[in-house]
C-alpha cells in the first residue's frame, strides 16, 4: 500500500489543527515496547493486579444480558452506572445526585466536552504550571490561551492565580475556567492544600468562573489524610455544586481499558455537555458500563483499591529511595502522598528532551517536562512513573537515569573548563605580544 502524502492537504485542514499536537507519552509508546527497556514514562495503573478470575466472573454477569450490553444506550449513561458513581463519590466524601452525573468515554472525553462547551478561540484557561498534557491537548482544538500559574509543594499558588486573572482582565482576555488536578497532580504528584482549595473557590466566585476539578487519582492516597474535593468544599460552603465541574474516572480504580469516566455538574452545564457528546459518539459503551456495574455491585472494590494503593506505596518508596541513593545533589524531586508520579528537577542547563534519546539507548525512559507546558518551559524537568514497574526495576531504572544525567553534567563541566582554558591561552598570548 503506497504511503499517503498528508502534507498535500495542508490547504484543507482546519485552523484548529495548528494548535493540536501529539502527547509525548503517546509518542513514546512504540519505543517503550522494546524488550529490555525500563519505562518510567507511562501513566499506567497496574491492571495485572485485577486477575483473570475476577474478570471472568464479572463478564459472566454481563453475559446474562448480552442484548443490552451490545446495544446503544442513553447519551448521559445507564441509570445503574450513575448509582455506582454516586457511591464512589460518596466514598471520597463528595455528595452527588444521580441527575447531576453524566457518563463519558473516559475523563479525557470530559475534558474535550468542557472545552467544546466553554471555549471560543482566544478565550483563556487558567491552570497549573506544569499541567496534565492530555488536558492541554483536549483544549488545543478550541484554540484557547493557556495561562500557567506557578506551583509549590502545596499546589497552585492562589496569590499568583489572582494576579494572573487581574492581569488577564486588564488585557481584555476572557478567562472561562480554572483547571486543576488537586490530588497527586499529573505530572508533579503534588496535592493542593486544603486552605488553597477554599481560596481557589473564592477566586472563582470573585471572577465568576467555573472550576474544572479533574480528580483521577484521589482514591490512590497511600500517605497522609484525605482532603475534601473542591466540589465538596463548595457544597459545604454554599449548599450545592454550582461552579465546580468535577471529572472522575474508573481508569485508576478499575481499569483504563473500559474507557469510562464521568462529569458531575449543575443541570445547565450538563445539558450543553449532552448536546456536545451526541455529536461526538452518541453514547458511551453499554458493555463497559455493565462490566463496571457488575464489578462494583458484586465485588469488594474498596479492598481492591486498598491493594492498589499498598502496591503503589511500595513502588513509590522504592523510587524515592533510589533517587536519594543515586541522583546528584543538584537534582531535586517531589514526594507524593499518592497517585502515580514523581516530578524531577534537573540543573537548569540540562535539557531533558534532548537527553531522552541517550536515556533510551541506555534502556530507561521518562517523559520530558516541556510537554506539560503550553508555551515553553519545563525543559530541565522530567516526569517519572512508579505505578507499573516492580521495585527492583525502578531502582535499576533510576540508577541508569542518574548515570545519563551525570554524563550531561560532566559534559557541561568539560565545556566550561575548555572555554576557560581557551580564554586563559588568549590572555597569555595577548600579554606576550604587545602589538596585539
Amino acid at each position: 500500500m503506497p504511503l499517503v502524502d498528508l502534507d498535500r492537504f495542508d490547504f484543507l485542514y482546519a485552523n484548529r489543527v495548528k494548535g493540536m499536537k501529539s502527547a509525548a507519552t503517546r509518542d513514546l509508546m512504540a519505543t517503550l515496547s522494546r524488550p529490555g527497556i525500563i519505562s518510567l514514562a507511562g501513566g499506567f495503573p497496574d491492571t495485572r493486579t485485577f486477575g483473570e478470575e475476577a474478570f471472568r466472573e464479572i463478564s459472566g454477569h454481563v453475559a446474562t444480558d448480552s442484548a443490552q450490553a451490545l446495544q446503544y444506550g442513553p447519551t448521559a449513561g445507564l441509570e445503574g452506572i450513575k448509582d455506582i458513581i454516586v457511591d464512589v463519590m460518596a466514598a471520597e466524601g463528595t455528595r452527588a445526585n444521580q441527575e447531576d452525573v453524566f457518563v463519558t468515554t473516559g475523563a479525557q472525553q470530559g475534558l474535550d466536552l468542557v472545552g467544546k462547551v466553554f471555549l471560543d478561540e482566544g478565550d483563556a484557561v487558567l491552570c497549573e504550571g506544569p499541567t496534565y498534557a492530555g488536558a492541554l491537548n483536549a483544549f488545543a482544538a478550541y484554540r484557547p490561551r493557556i495561562i500557567h500559574v506557578p506551583m509549590d509543594r502545596a499546589g497552585m499558588i492562589p496569590v499568583a492565580a489572582h494576579e494572573a486573572l487581574k492581569k488577564a482582565r486588564k488585557q481584555g482576555i476572557r478567562v472561562k475556567f480554572i483547571y486543576t488536578v488537586p490530588n497527586f497532580q499529573n505530572p508533579t504528584g503534588v496535592t493542593l492544600a486544603a486552605h488553597r482549595r477554599r481560596e481557589l473557590l473564592e477566586i472563582a466566585r470573585e471572577y465568576d468562573l467555573i472550576i474544572l476539578e479533574d480528580n483521577p487519582y484521589g482514591m490512590l492516597r497511600f500517605e497522609g489524610e484525605s482532603l475534601p474535593s473542591i466540589a465538596s468544599v463548595e457544597q459545604e460552603a454554599f449548599g450545592s455544586t454550582d461552579r465546580v465541574v468535577y471529572l472522575g474516572t474508573f481508569s485508576k480504580i478499575f481499569a483504563p481499558g473500559v474507557r469510562l469516566g464521568w462529569v458531575h455538574a449543575q443541570p445547565g452545564i450538563l445539558h450543553k455537555i449532552n448536546i456536545g457528546k451526541q455529536g461526538a459518539d452518541l453514547c458511551s459503551s453499554n458493555l463497559s458500563q455493565m462490566l463496571i456495574h457488575s464489578y462494583f455491585q458484586h465485588a469488594d472494590w474498596r479492598s481492591y483499591v486498598k491493594r492498589l494503593t499498598a502496591l503503589y506505596k511500595e513502588r513509590c518508596d522504592a523510587m524515592l529511595d533510589a533517587l536519594a541513593e543515586f541522583m546528584p545533589n543538584e537534582v531535586h524531586w517531589t514526594h507524593p502522598e499518592g497517585g502515580l508520579f514523581v516530578w524531577a528537577t534537573l540543573p537548569t542547563y540540562v535539557d531533558a528532551t534532548s537527553m531522552l534519546p541517550r536515556a533510551i539507548s541506555r534502556n530507561v525512559a521518562y517523559v520530558p517536562g516541556e510537554g506539560f507546558f503550553a508555551n515553553g518551559g519545563g525543559k530541565n524537568h522530567m516526569r517519572i512513573n512508579f505505578s507499573f514497574v516492580e521495585p527492583d526495576k525502578i531502582r535499576r531504572g533510576i540508577e541508569l537515569l542518574s548515570e545519563v544525567i551525570r554524563e550531561r553534567m560532566e559534559l557541561r563541566s568539560d565545556l566550561e573548563r575548555g572555554s576557560q582554558h581557551s580564554s586563559q591561552q588568549a590572555s597569555r598570548s595577548a600579554v606576550g605580544n604587545p602589538e596585539r
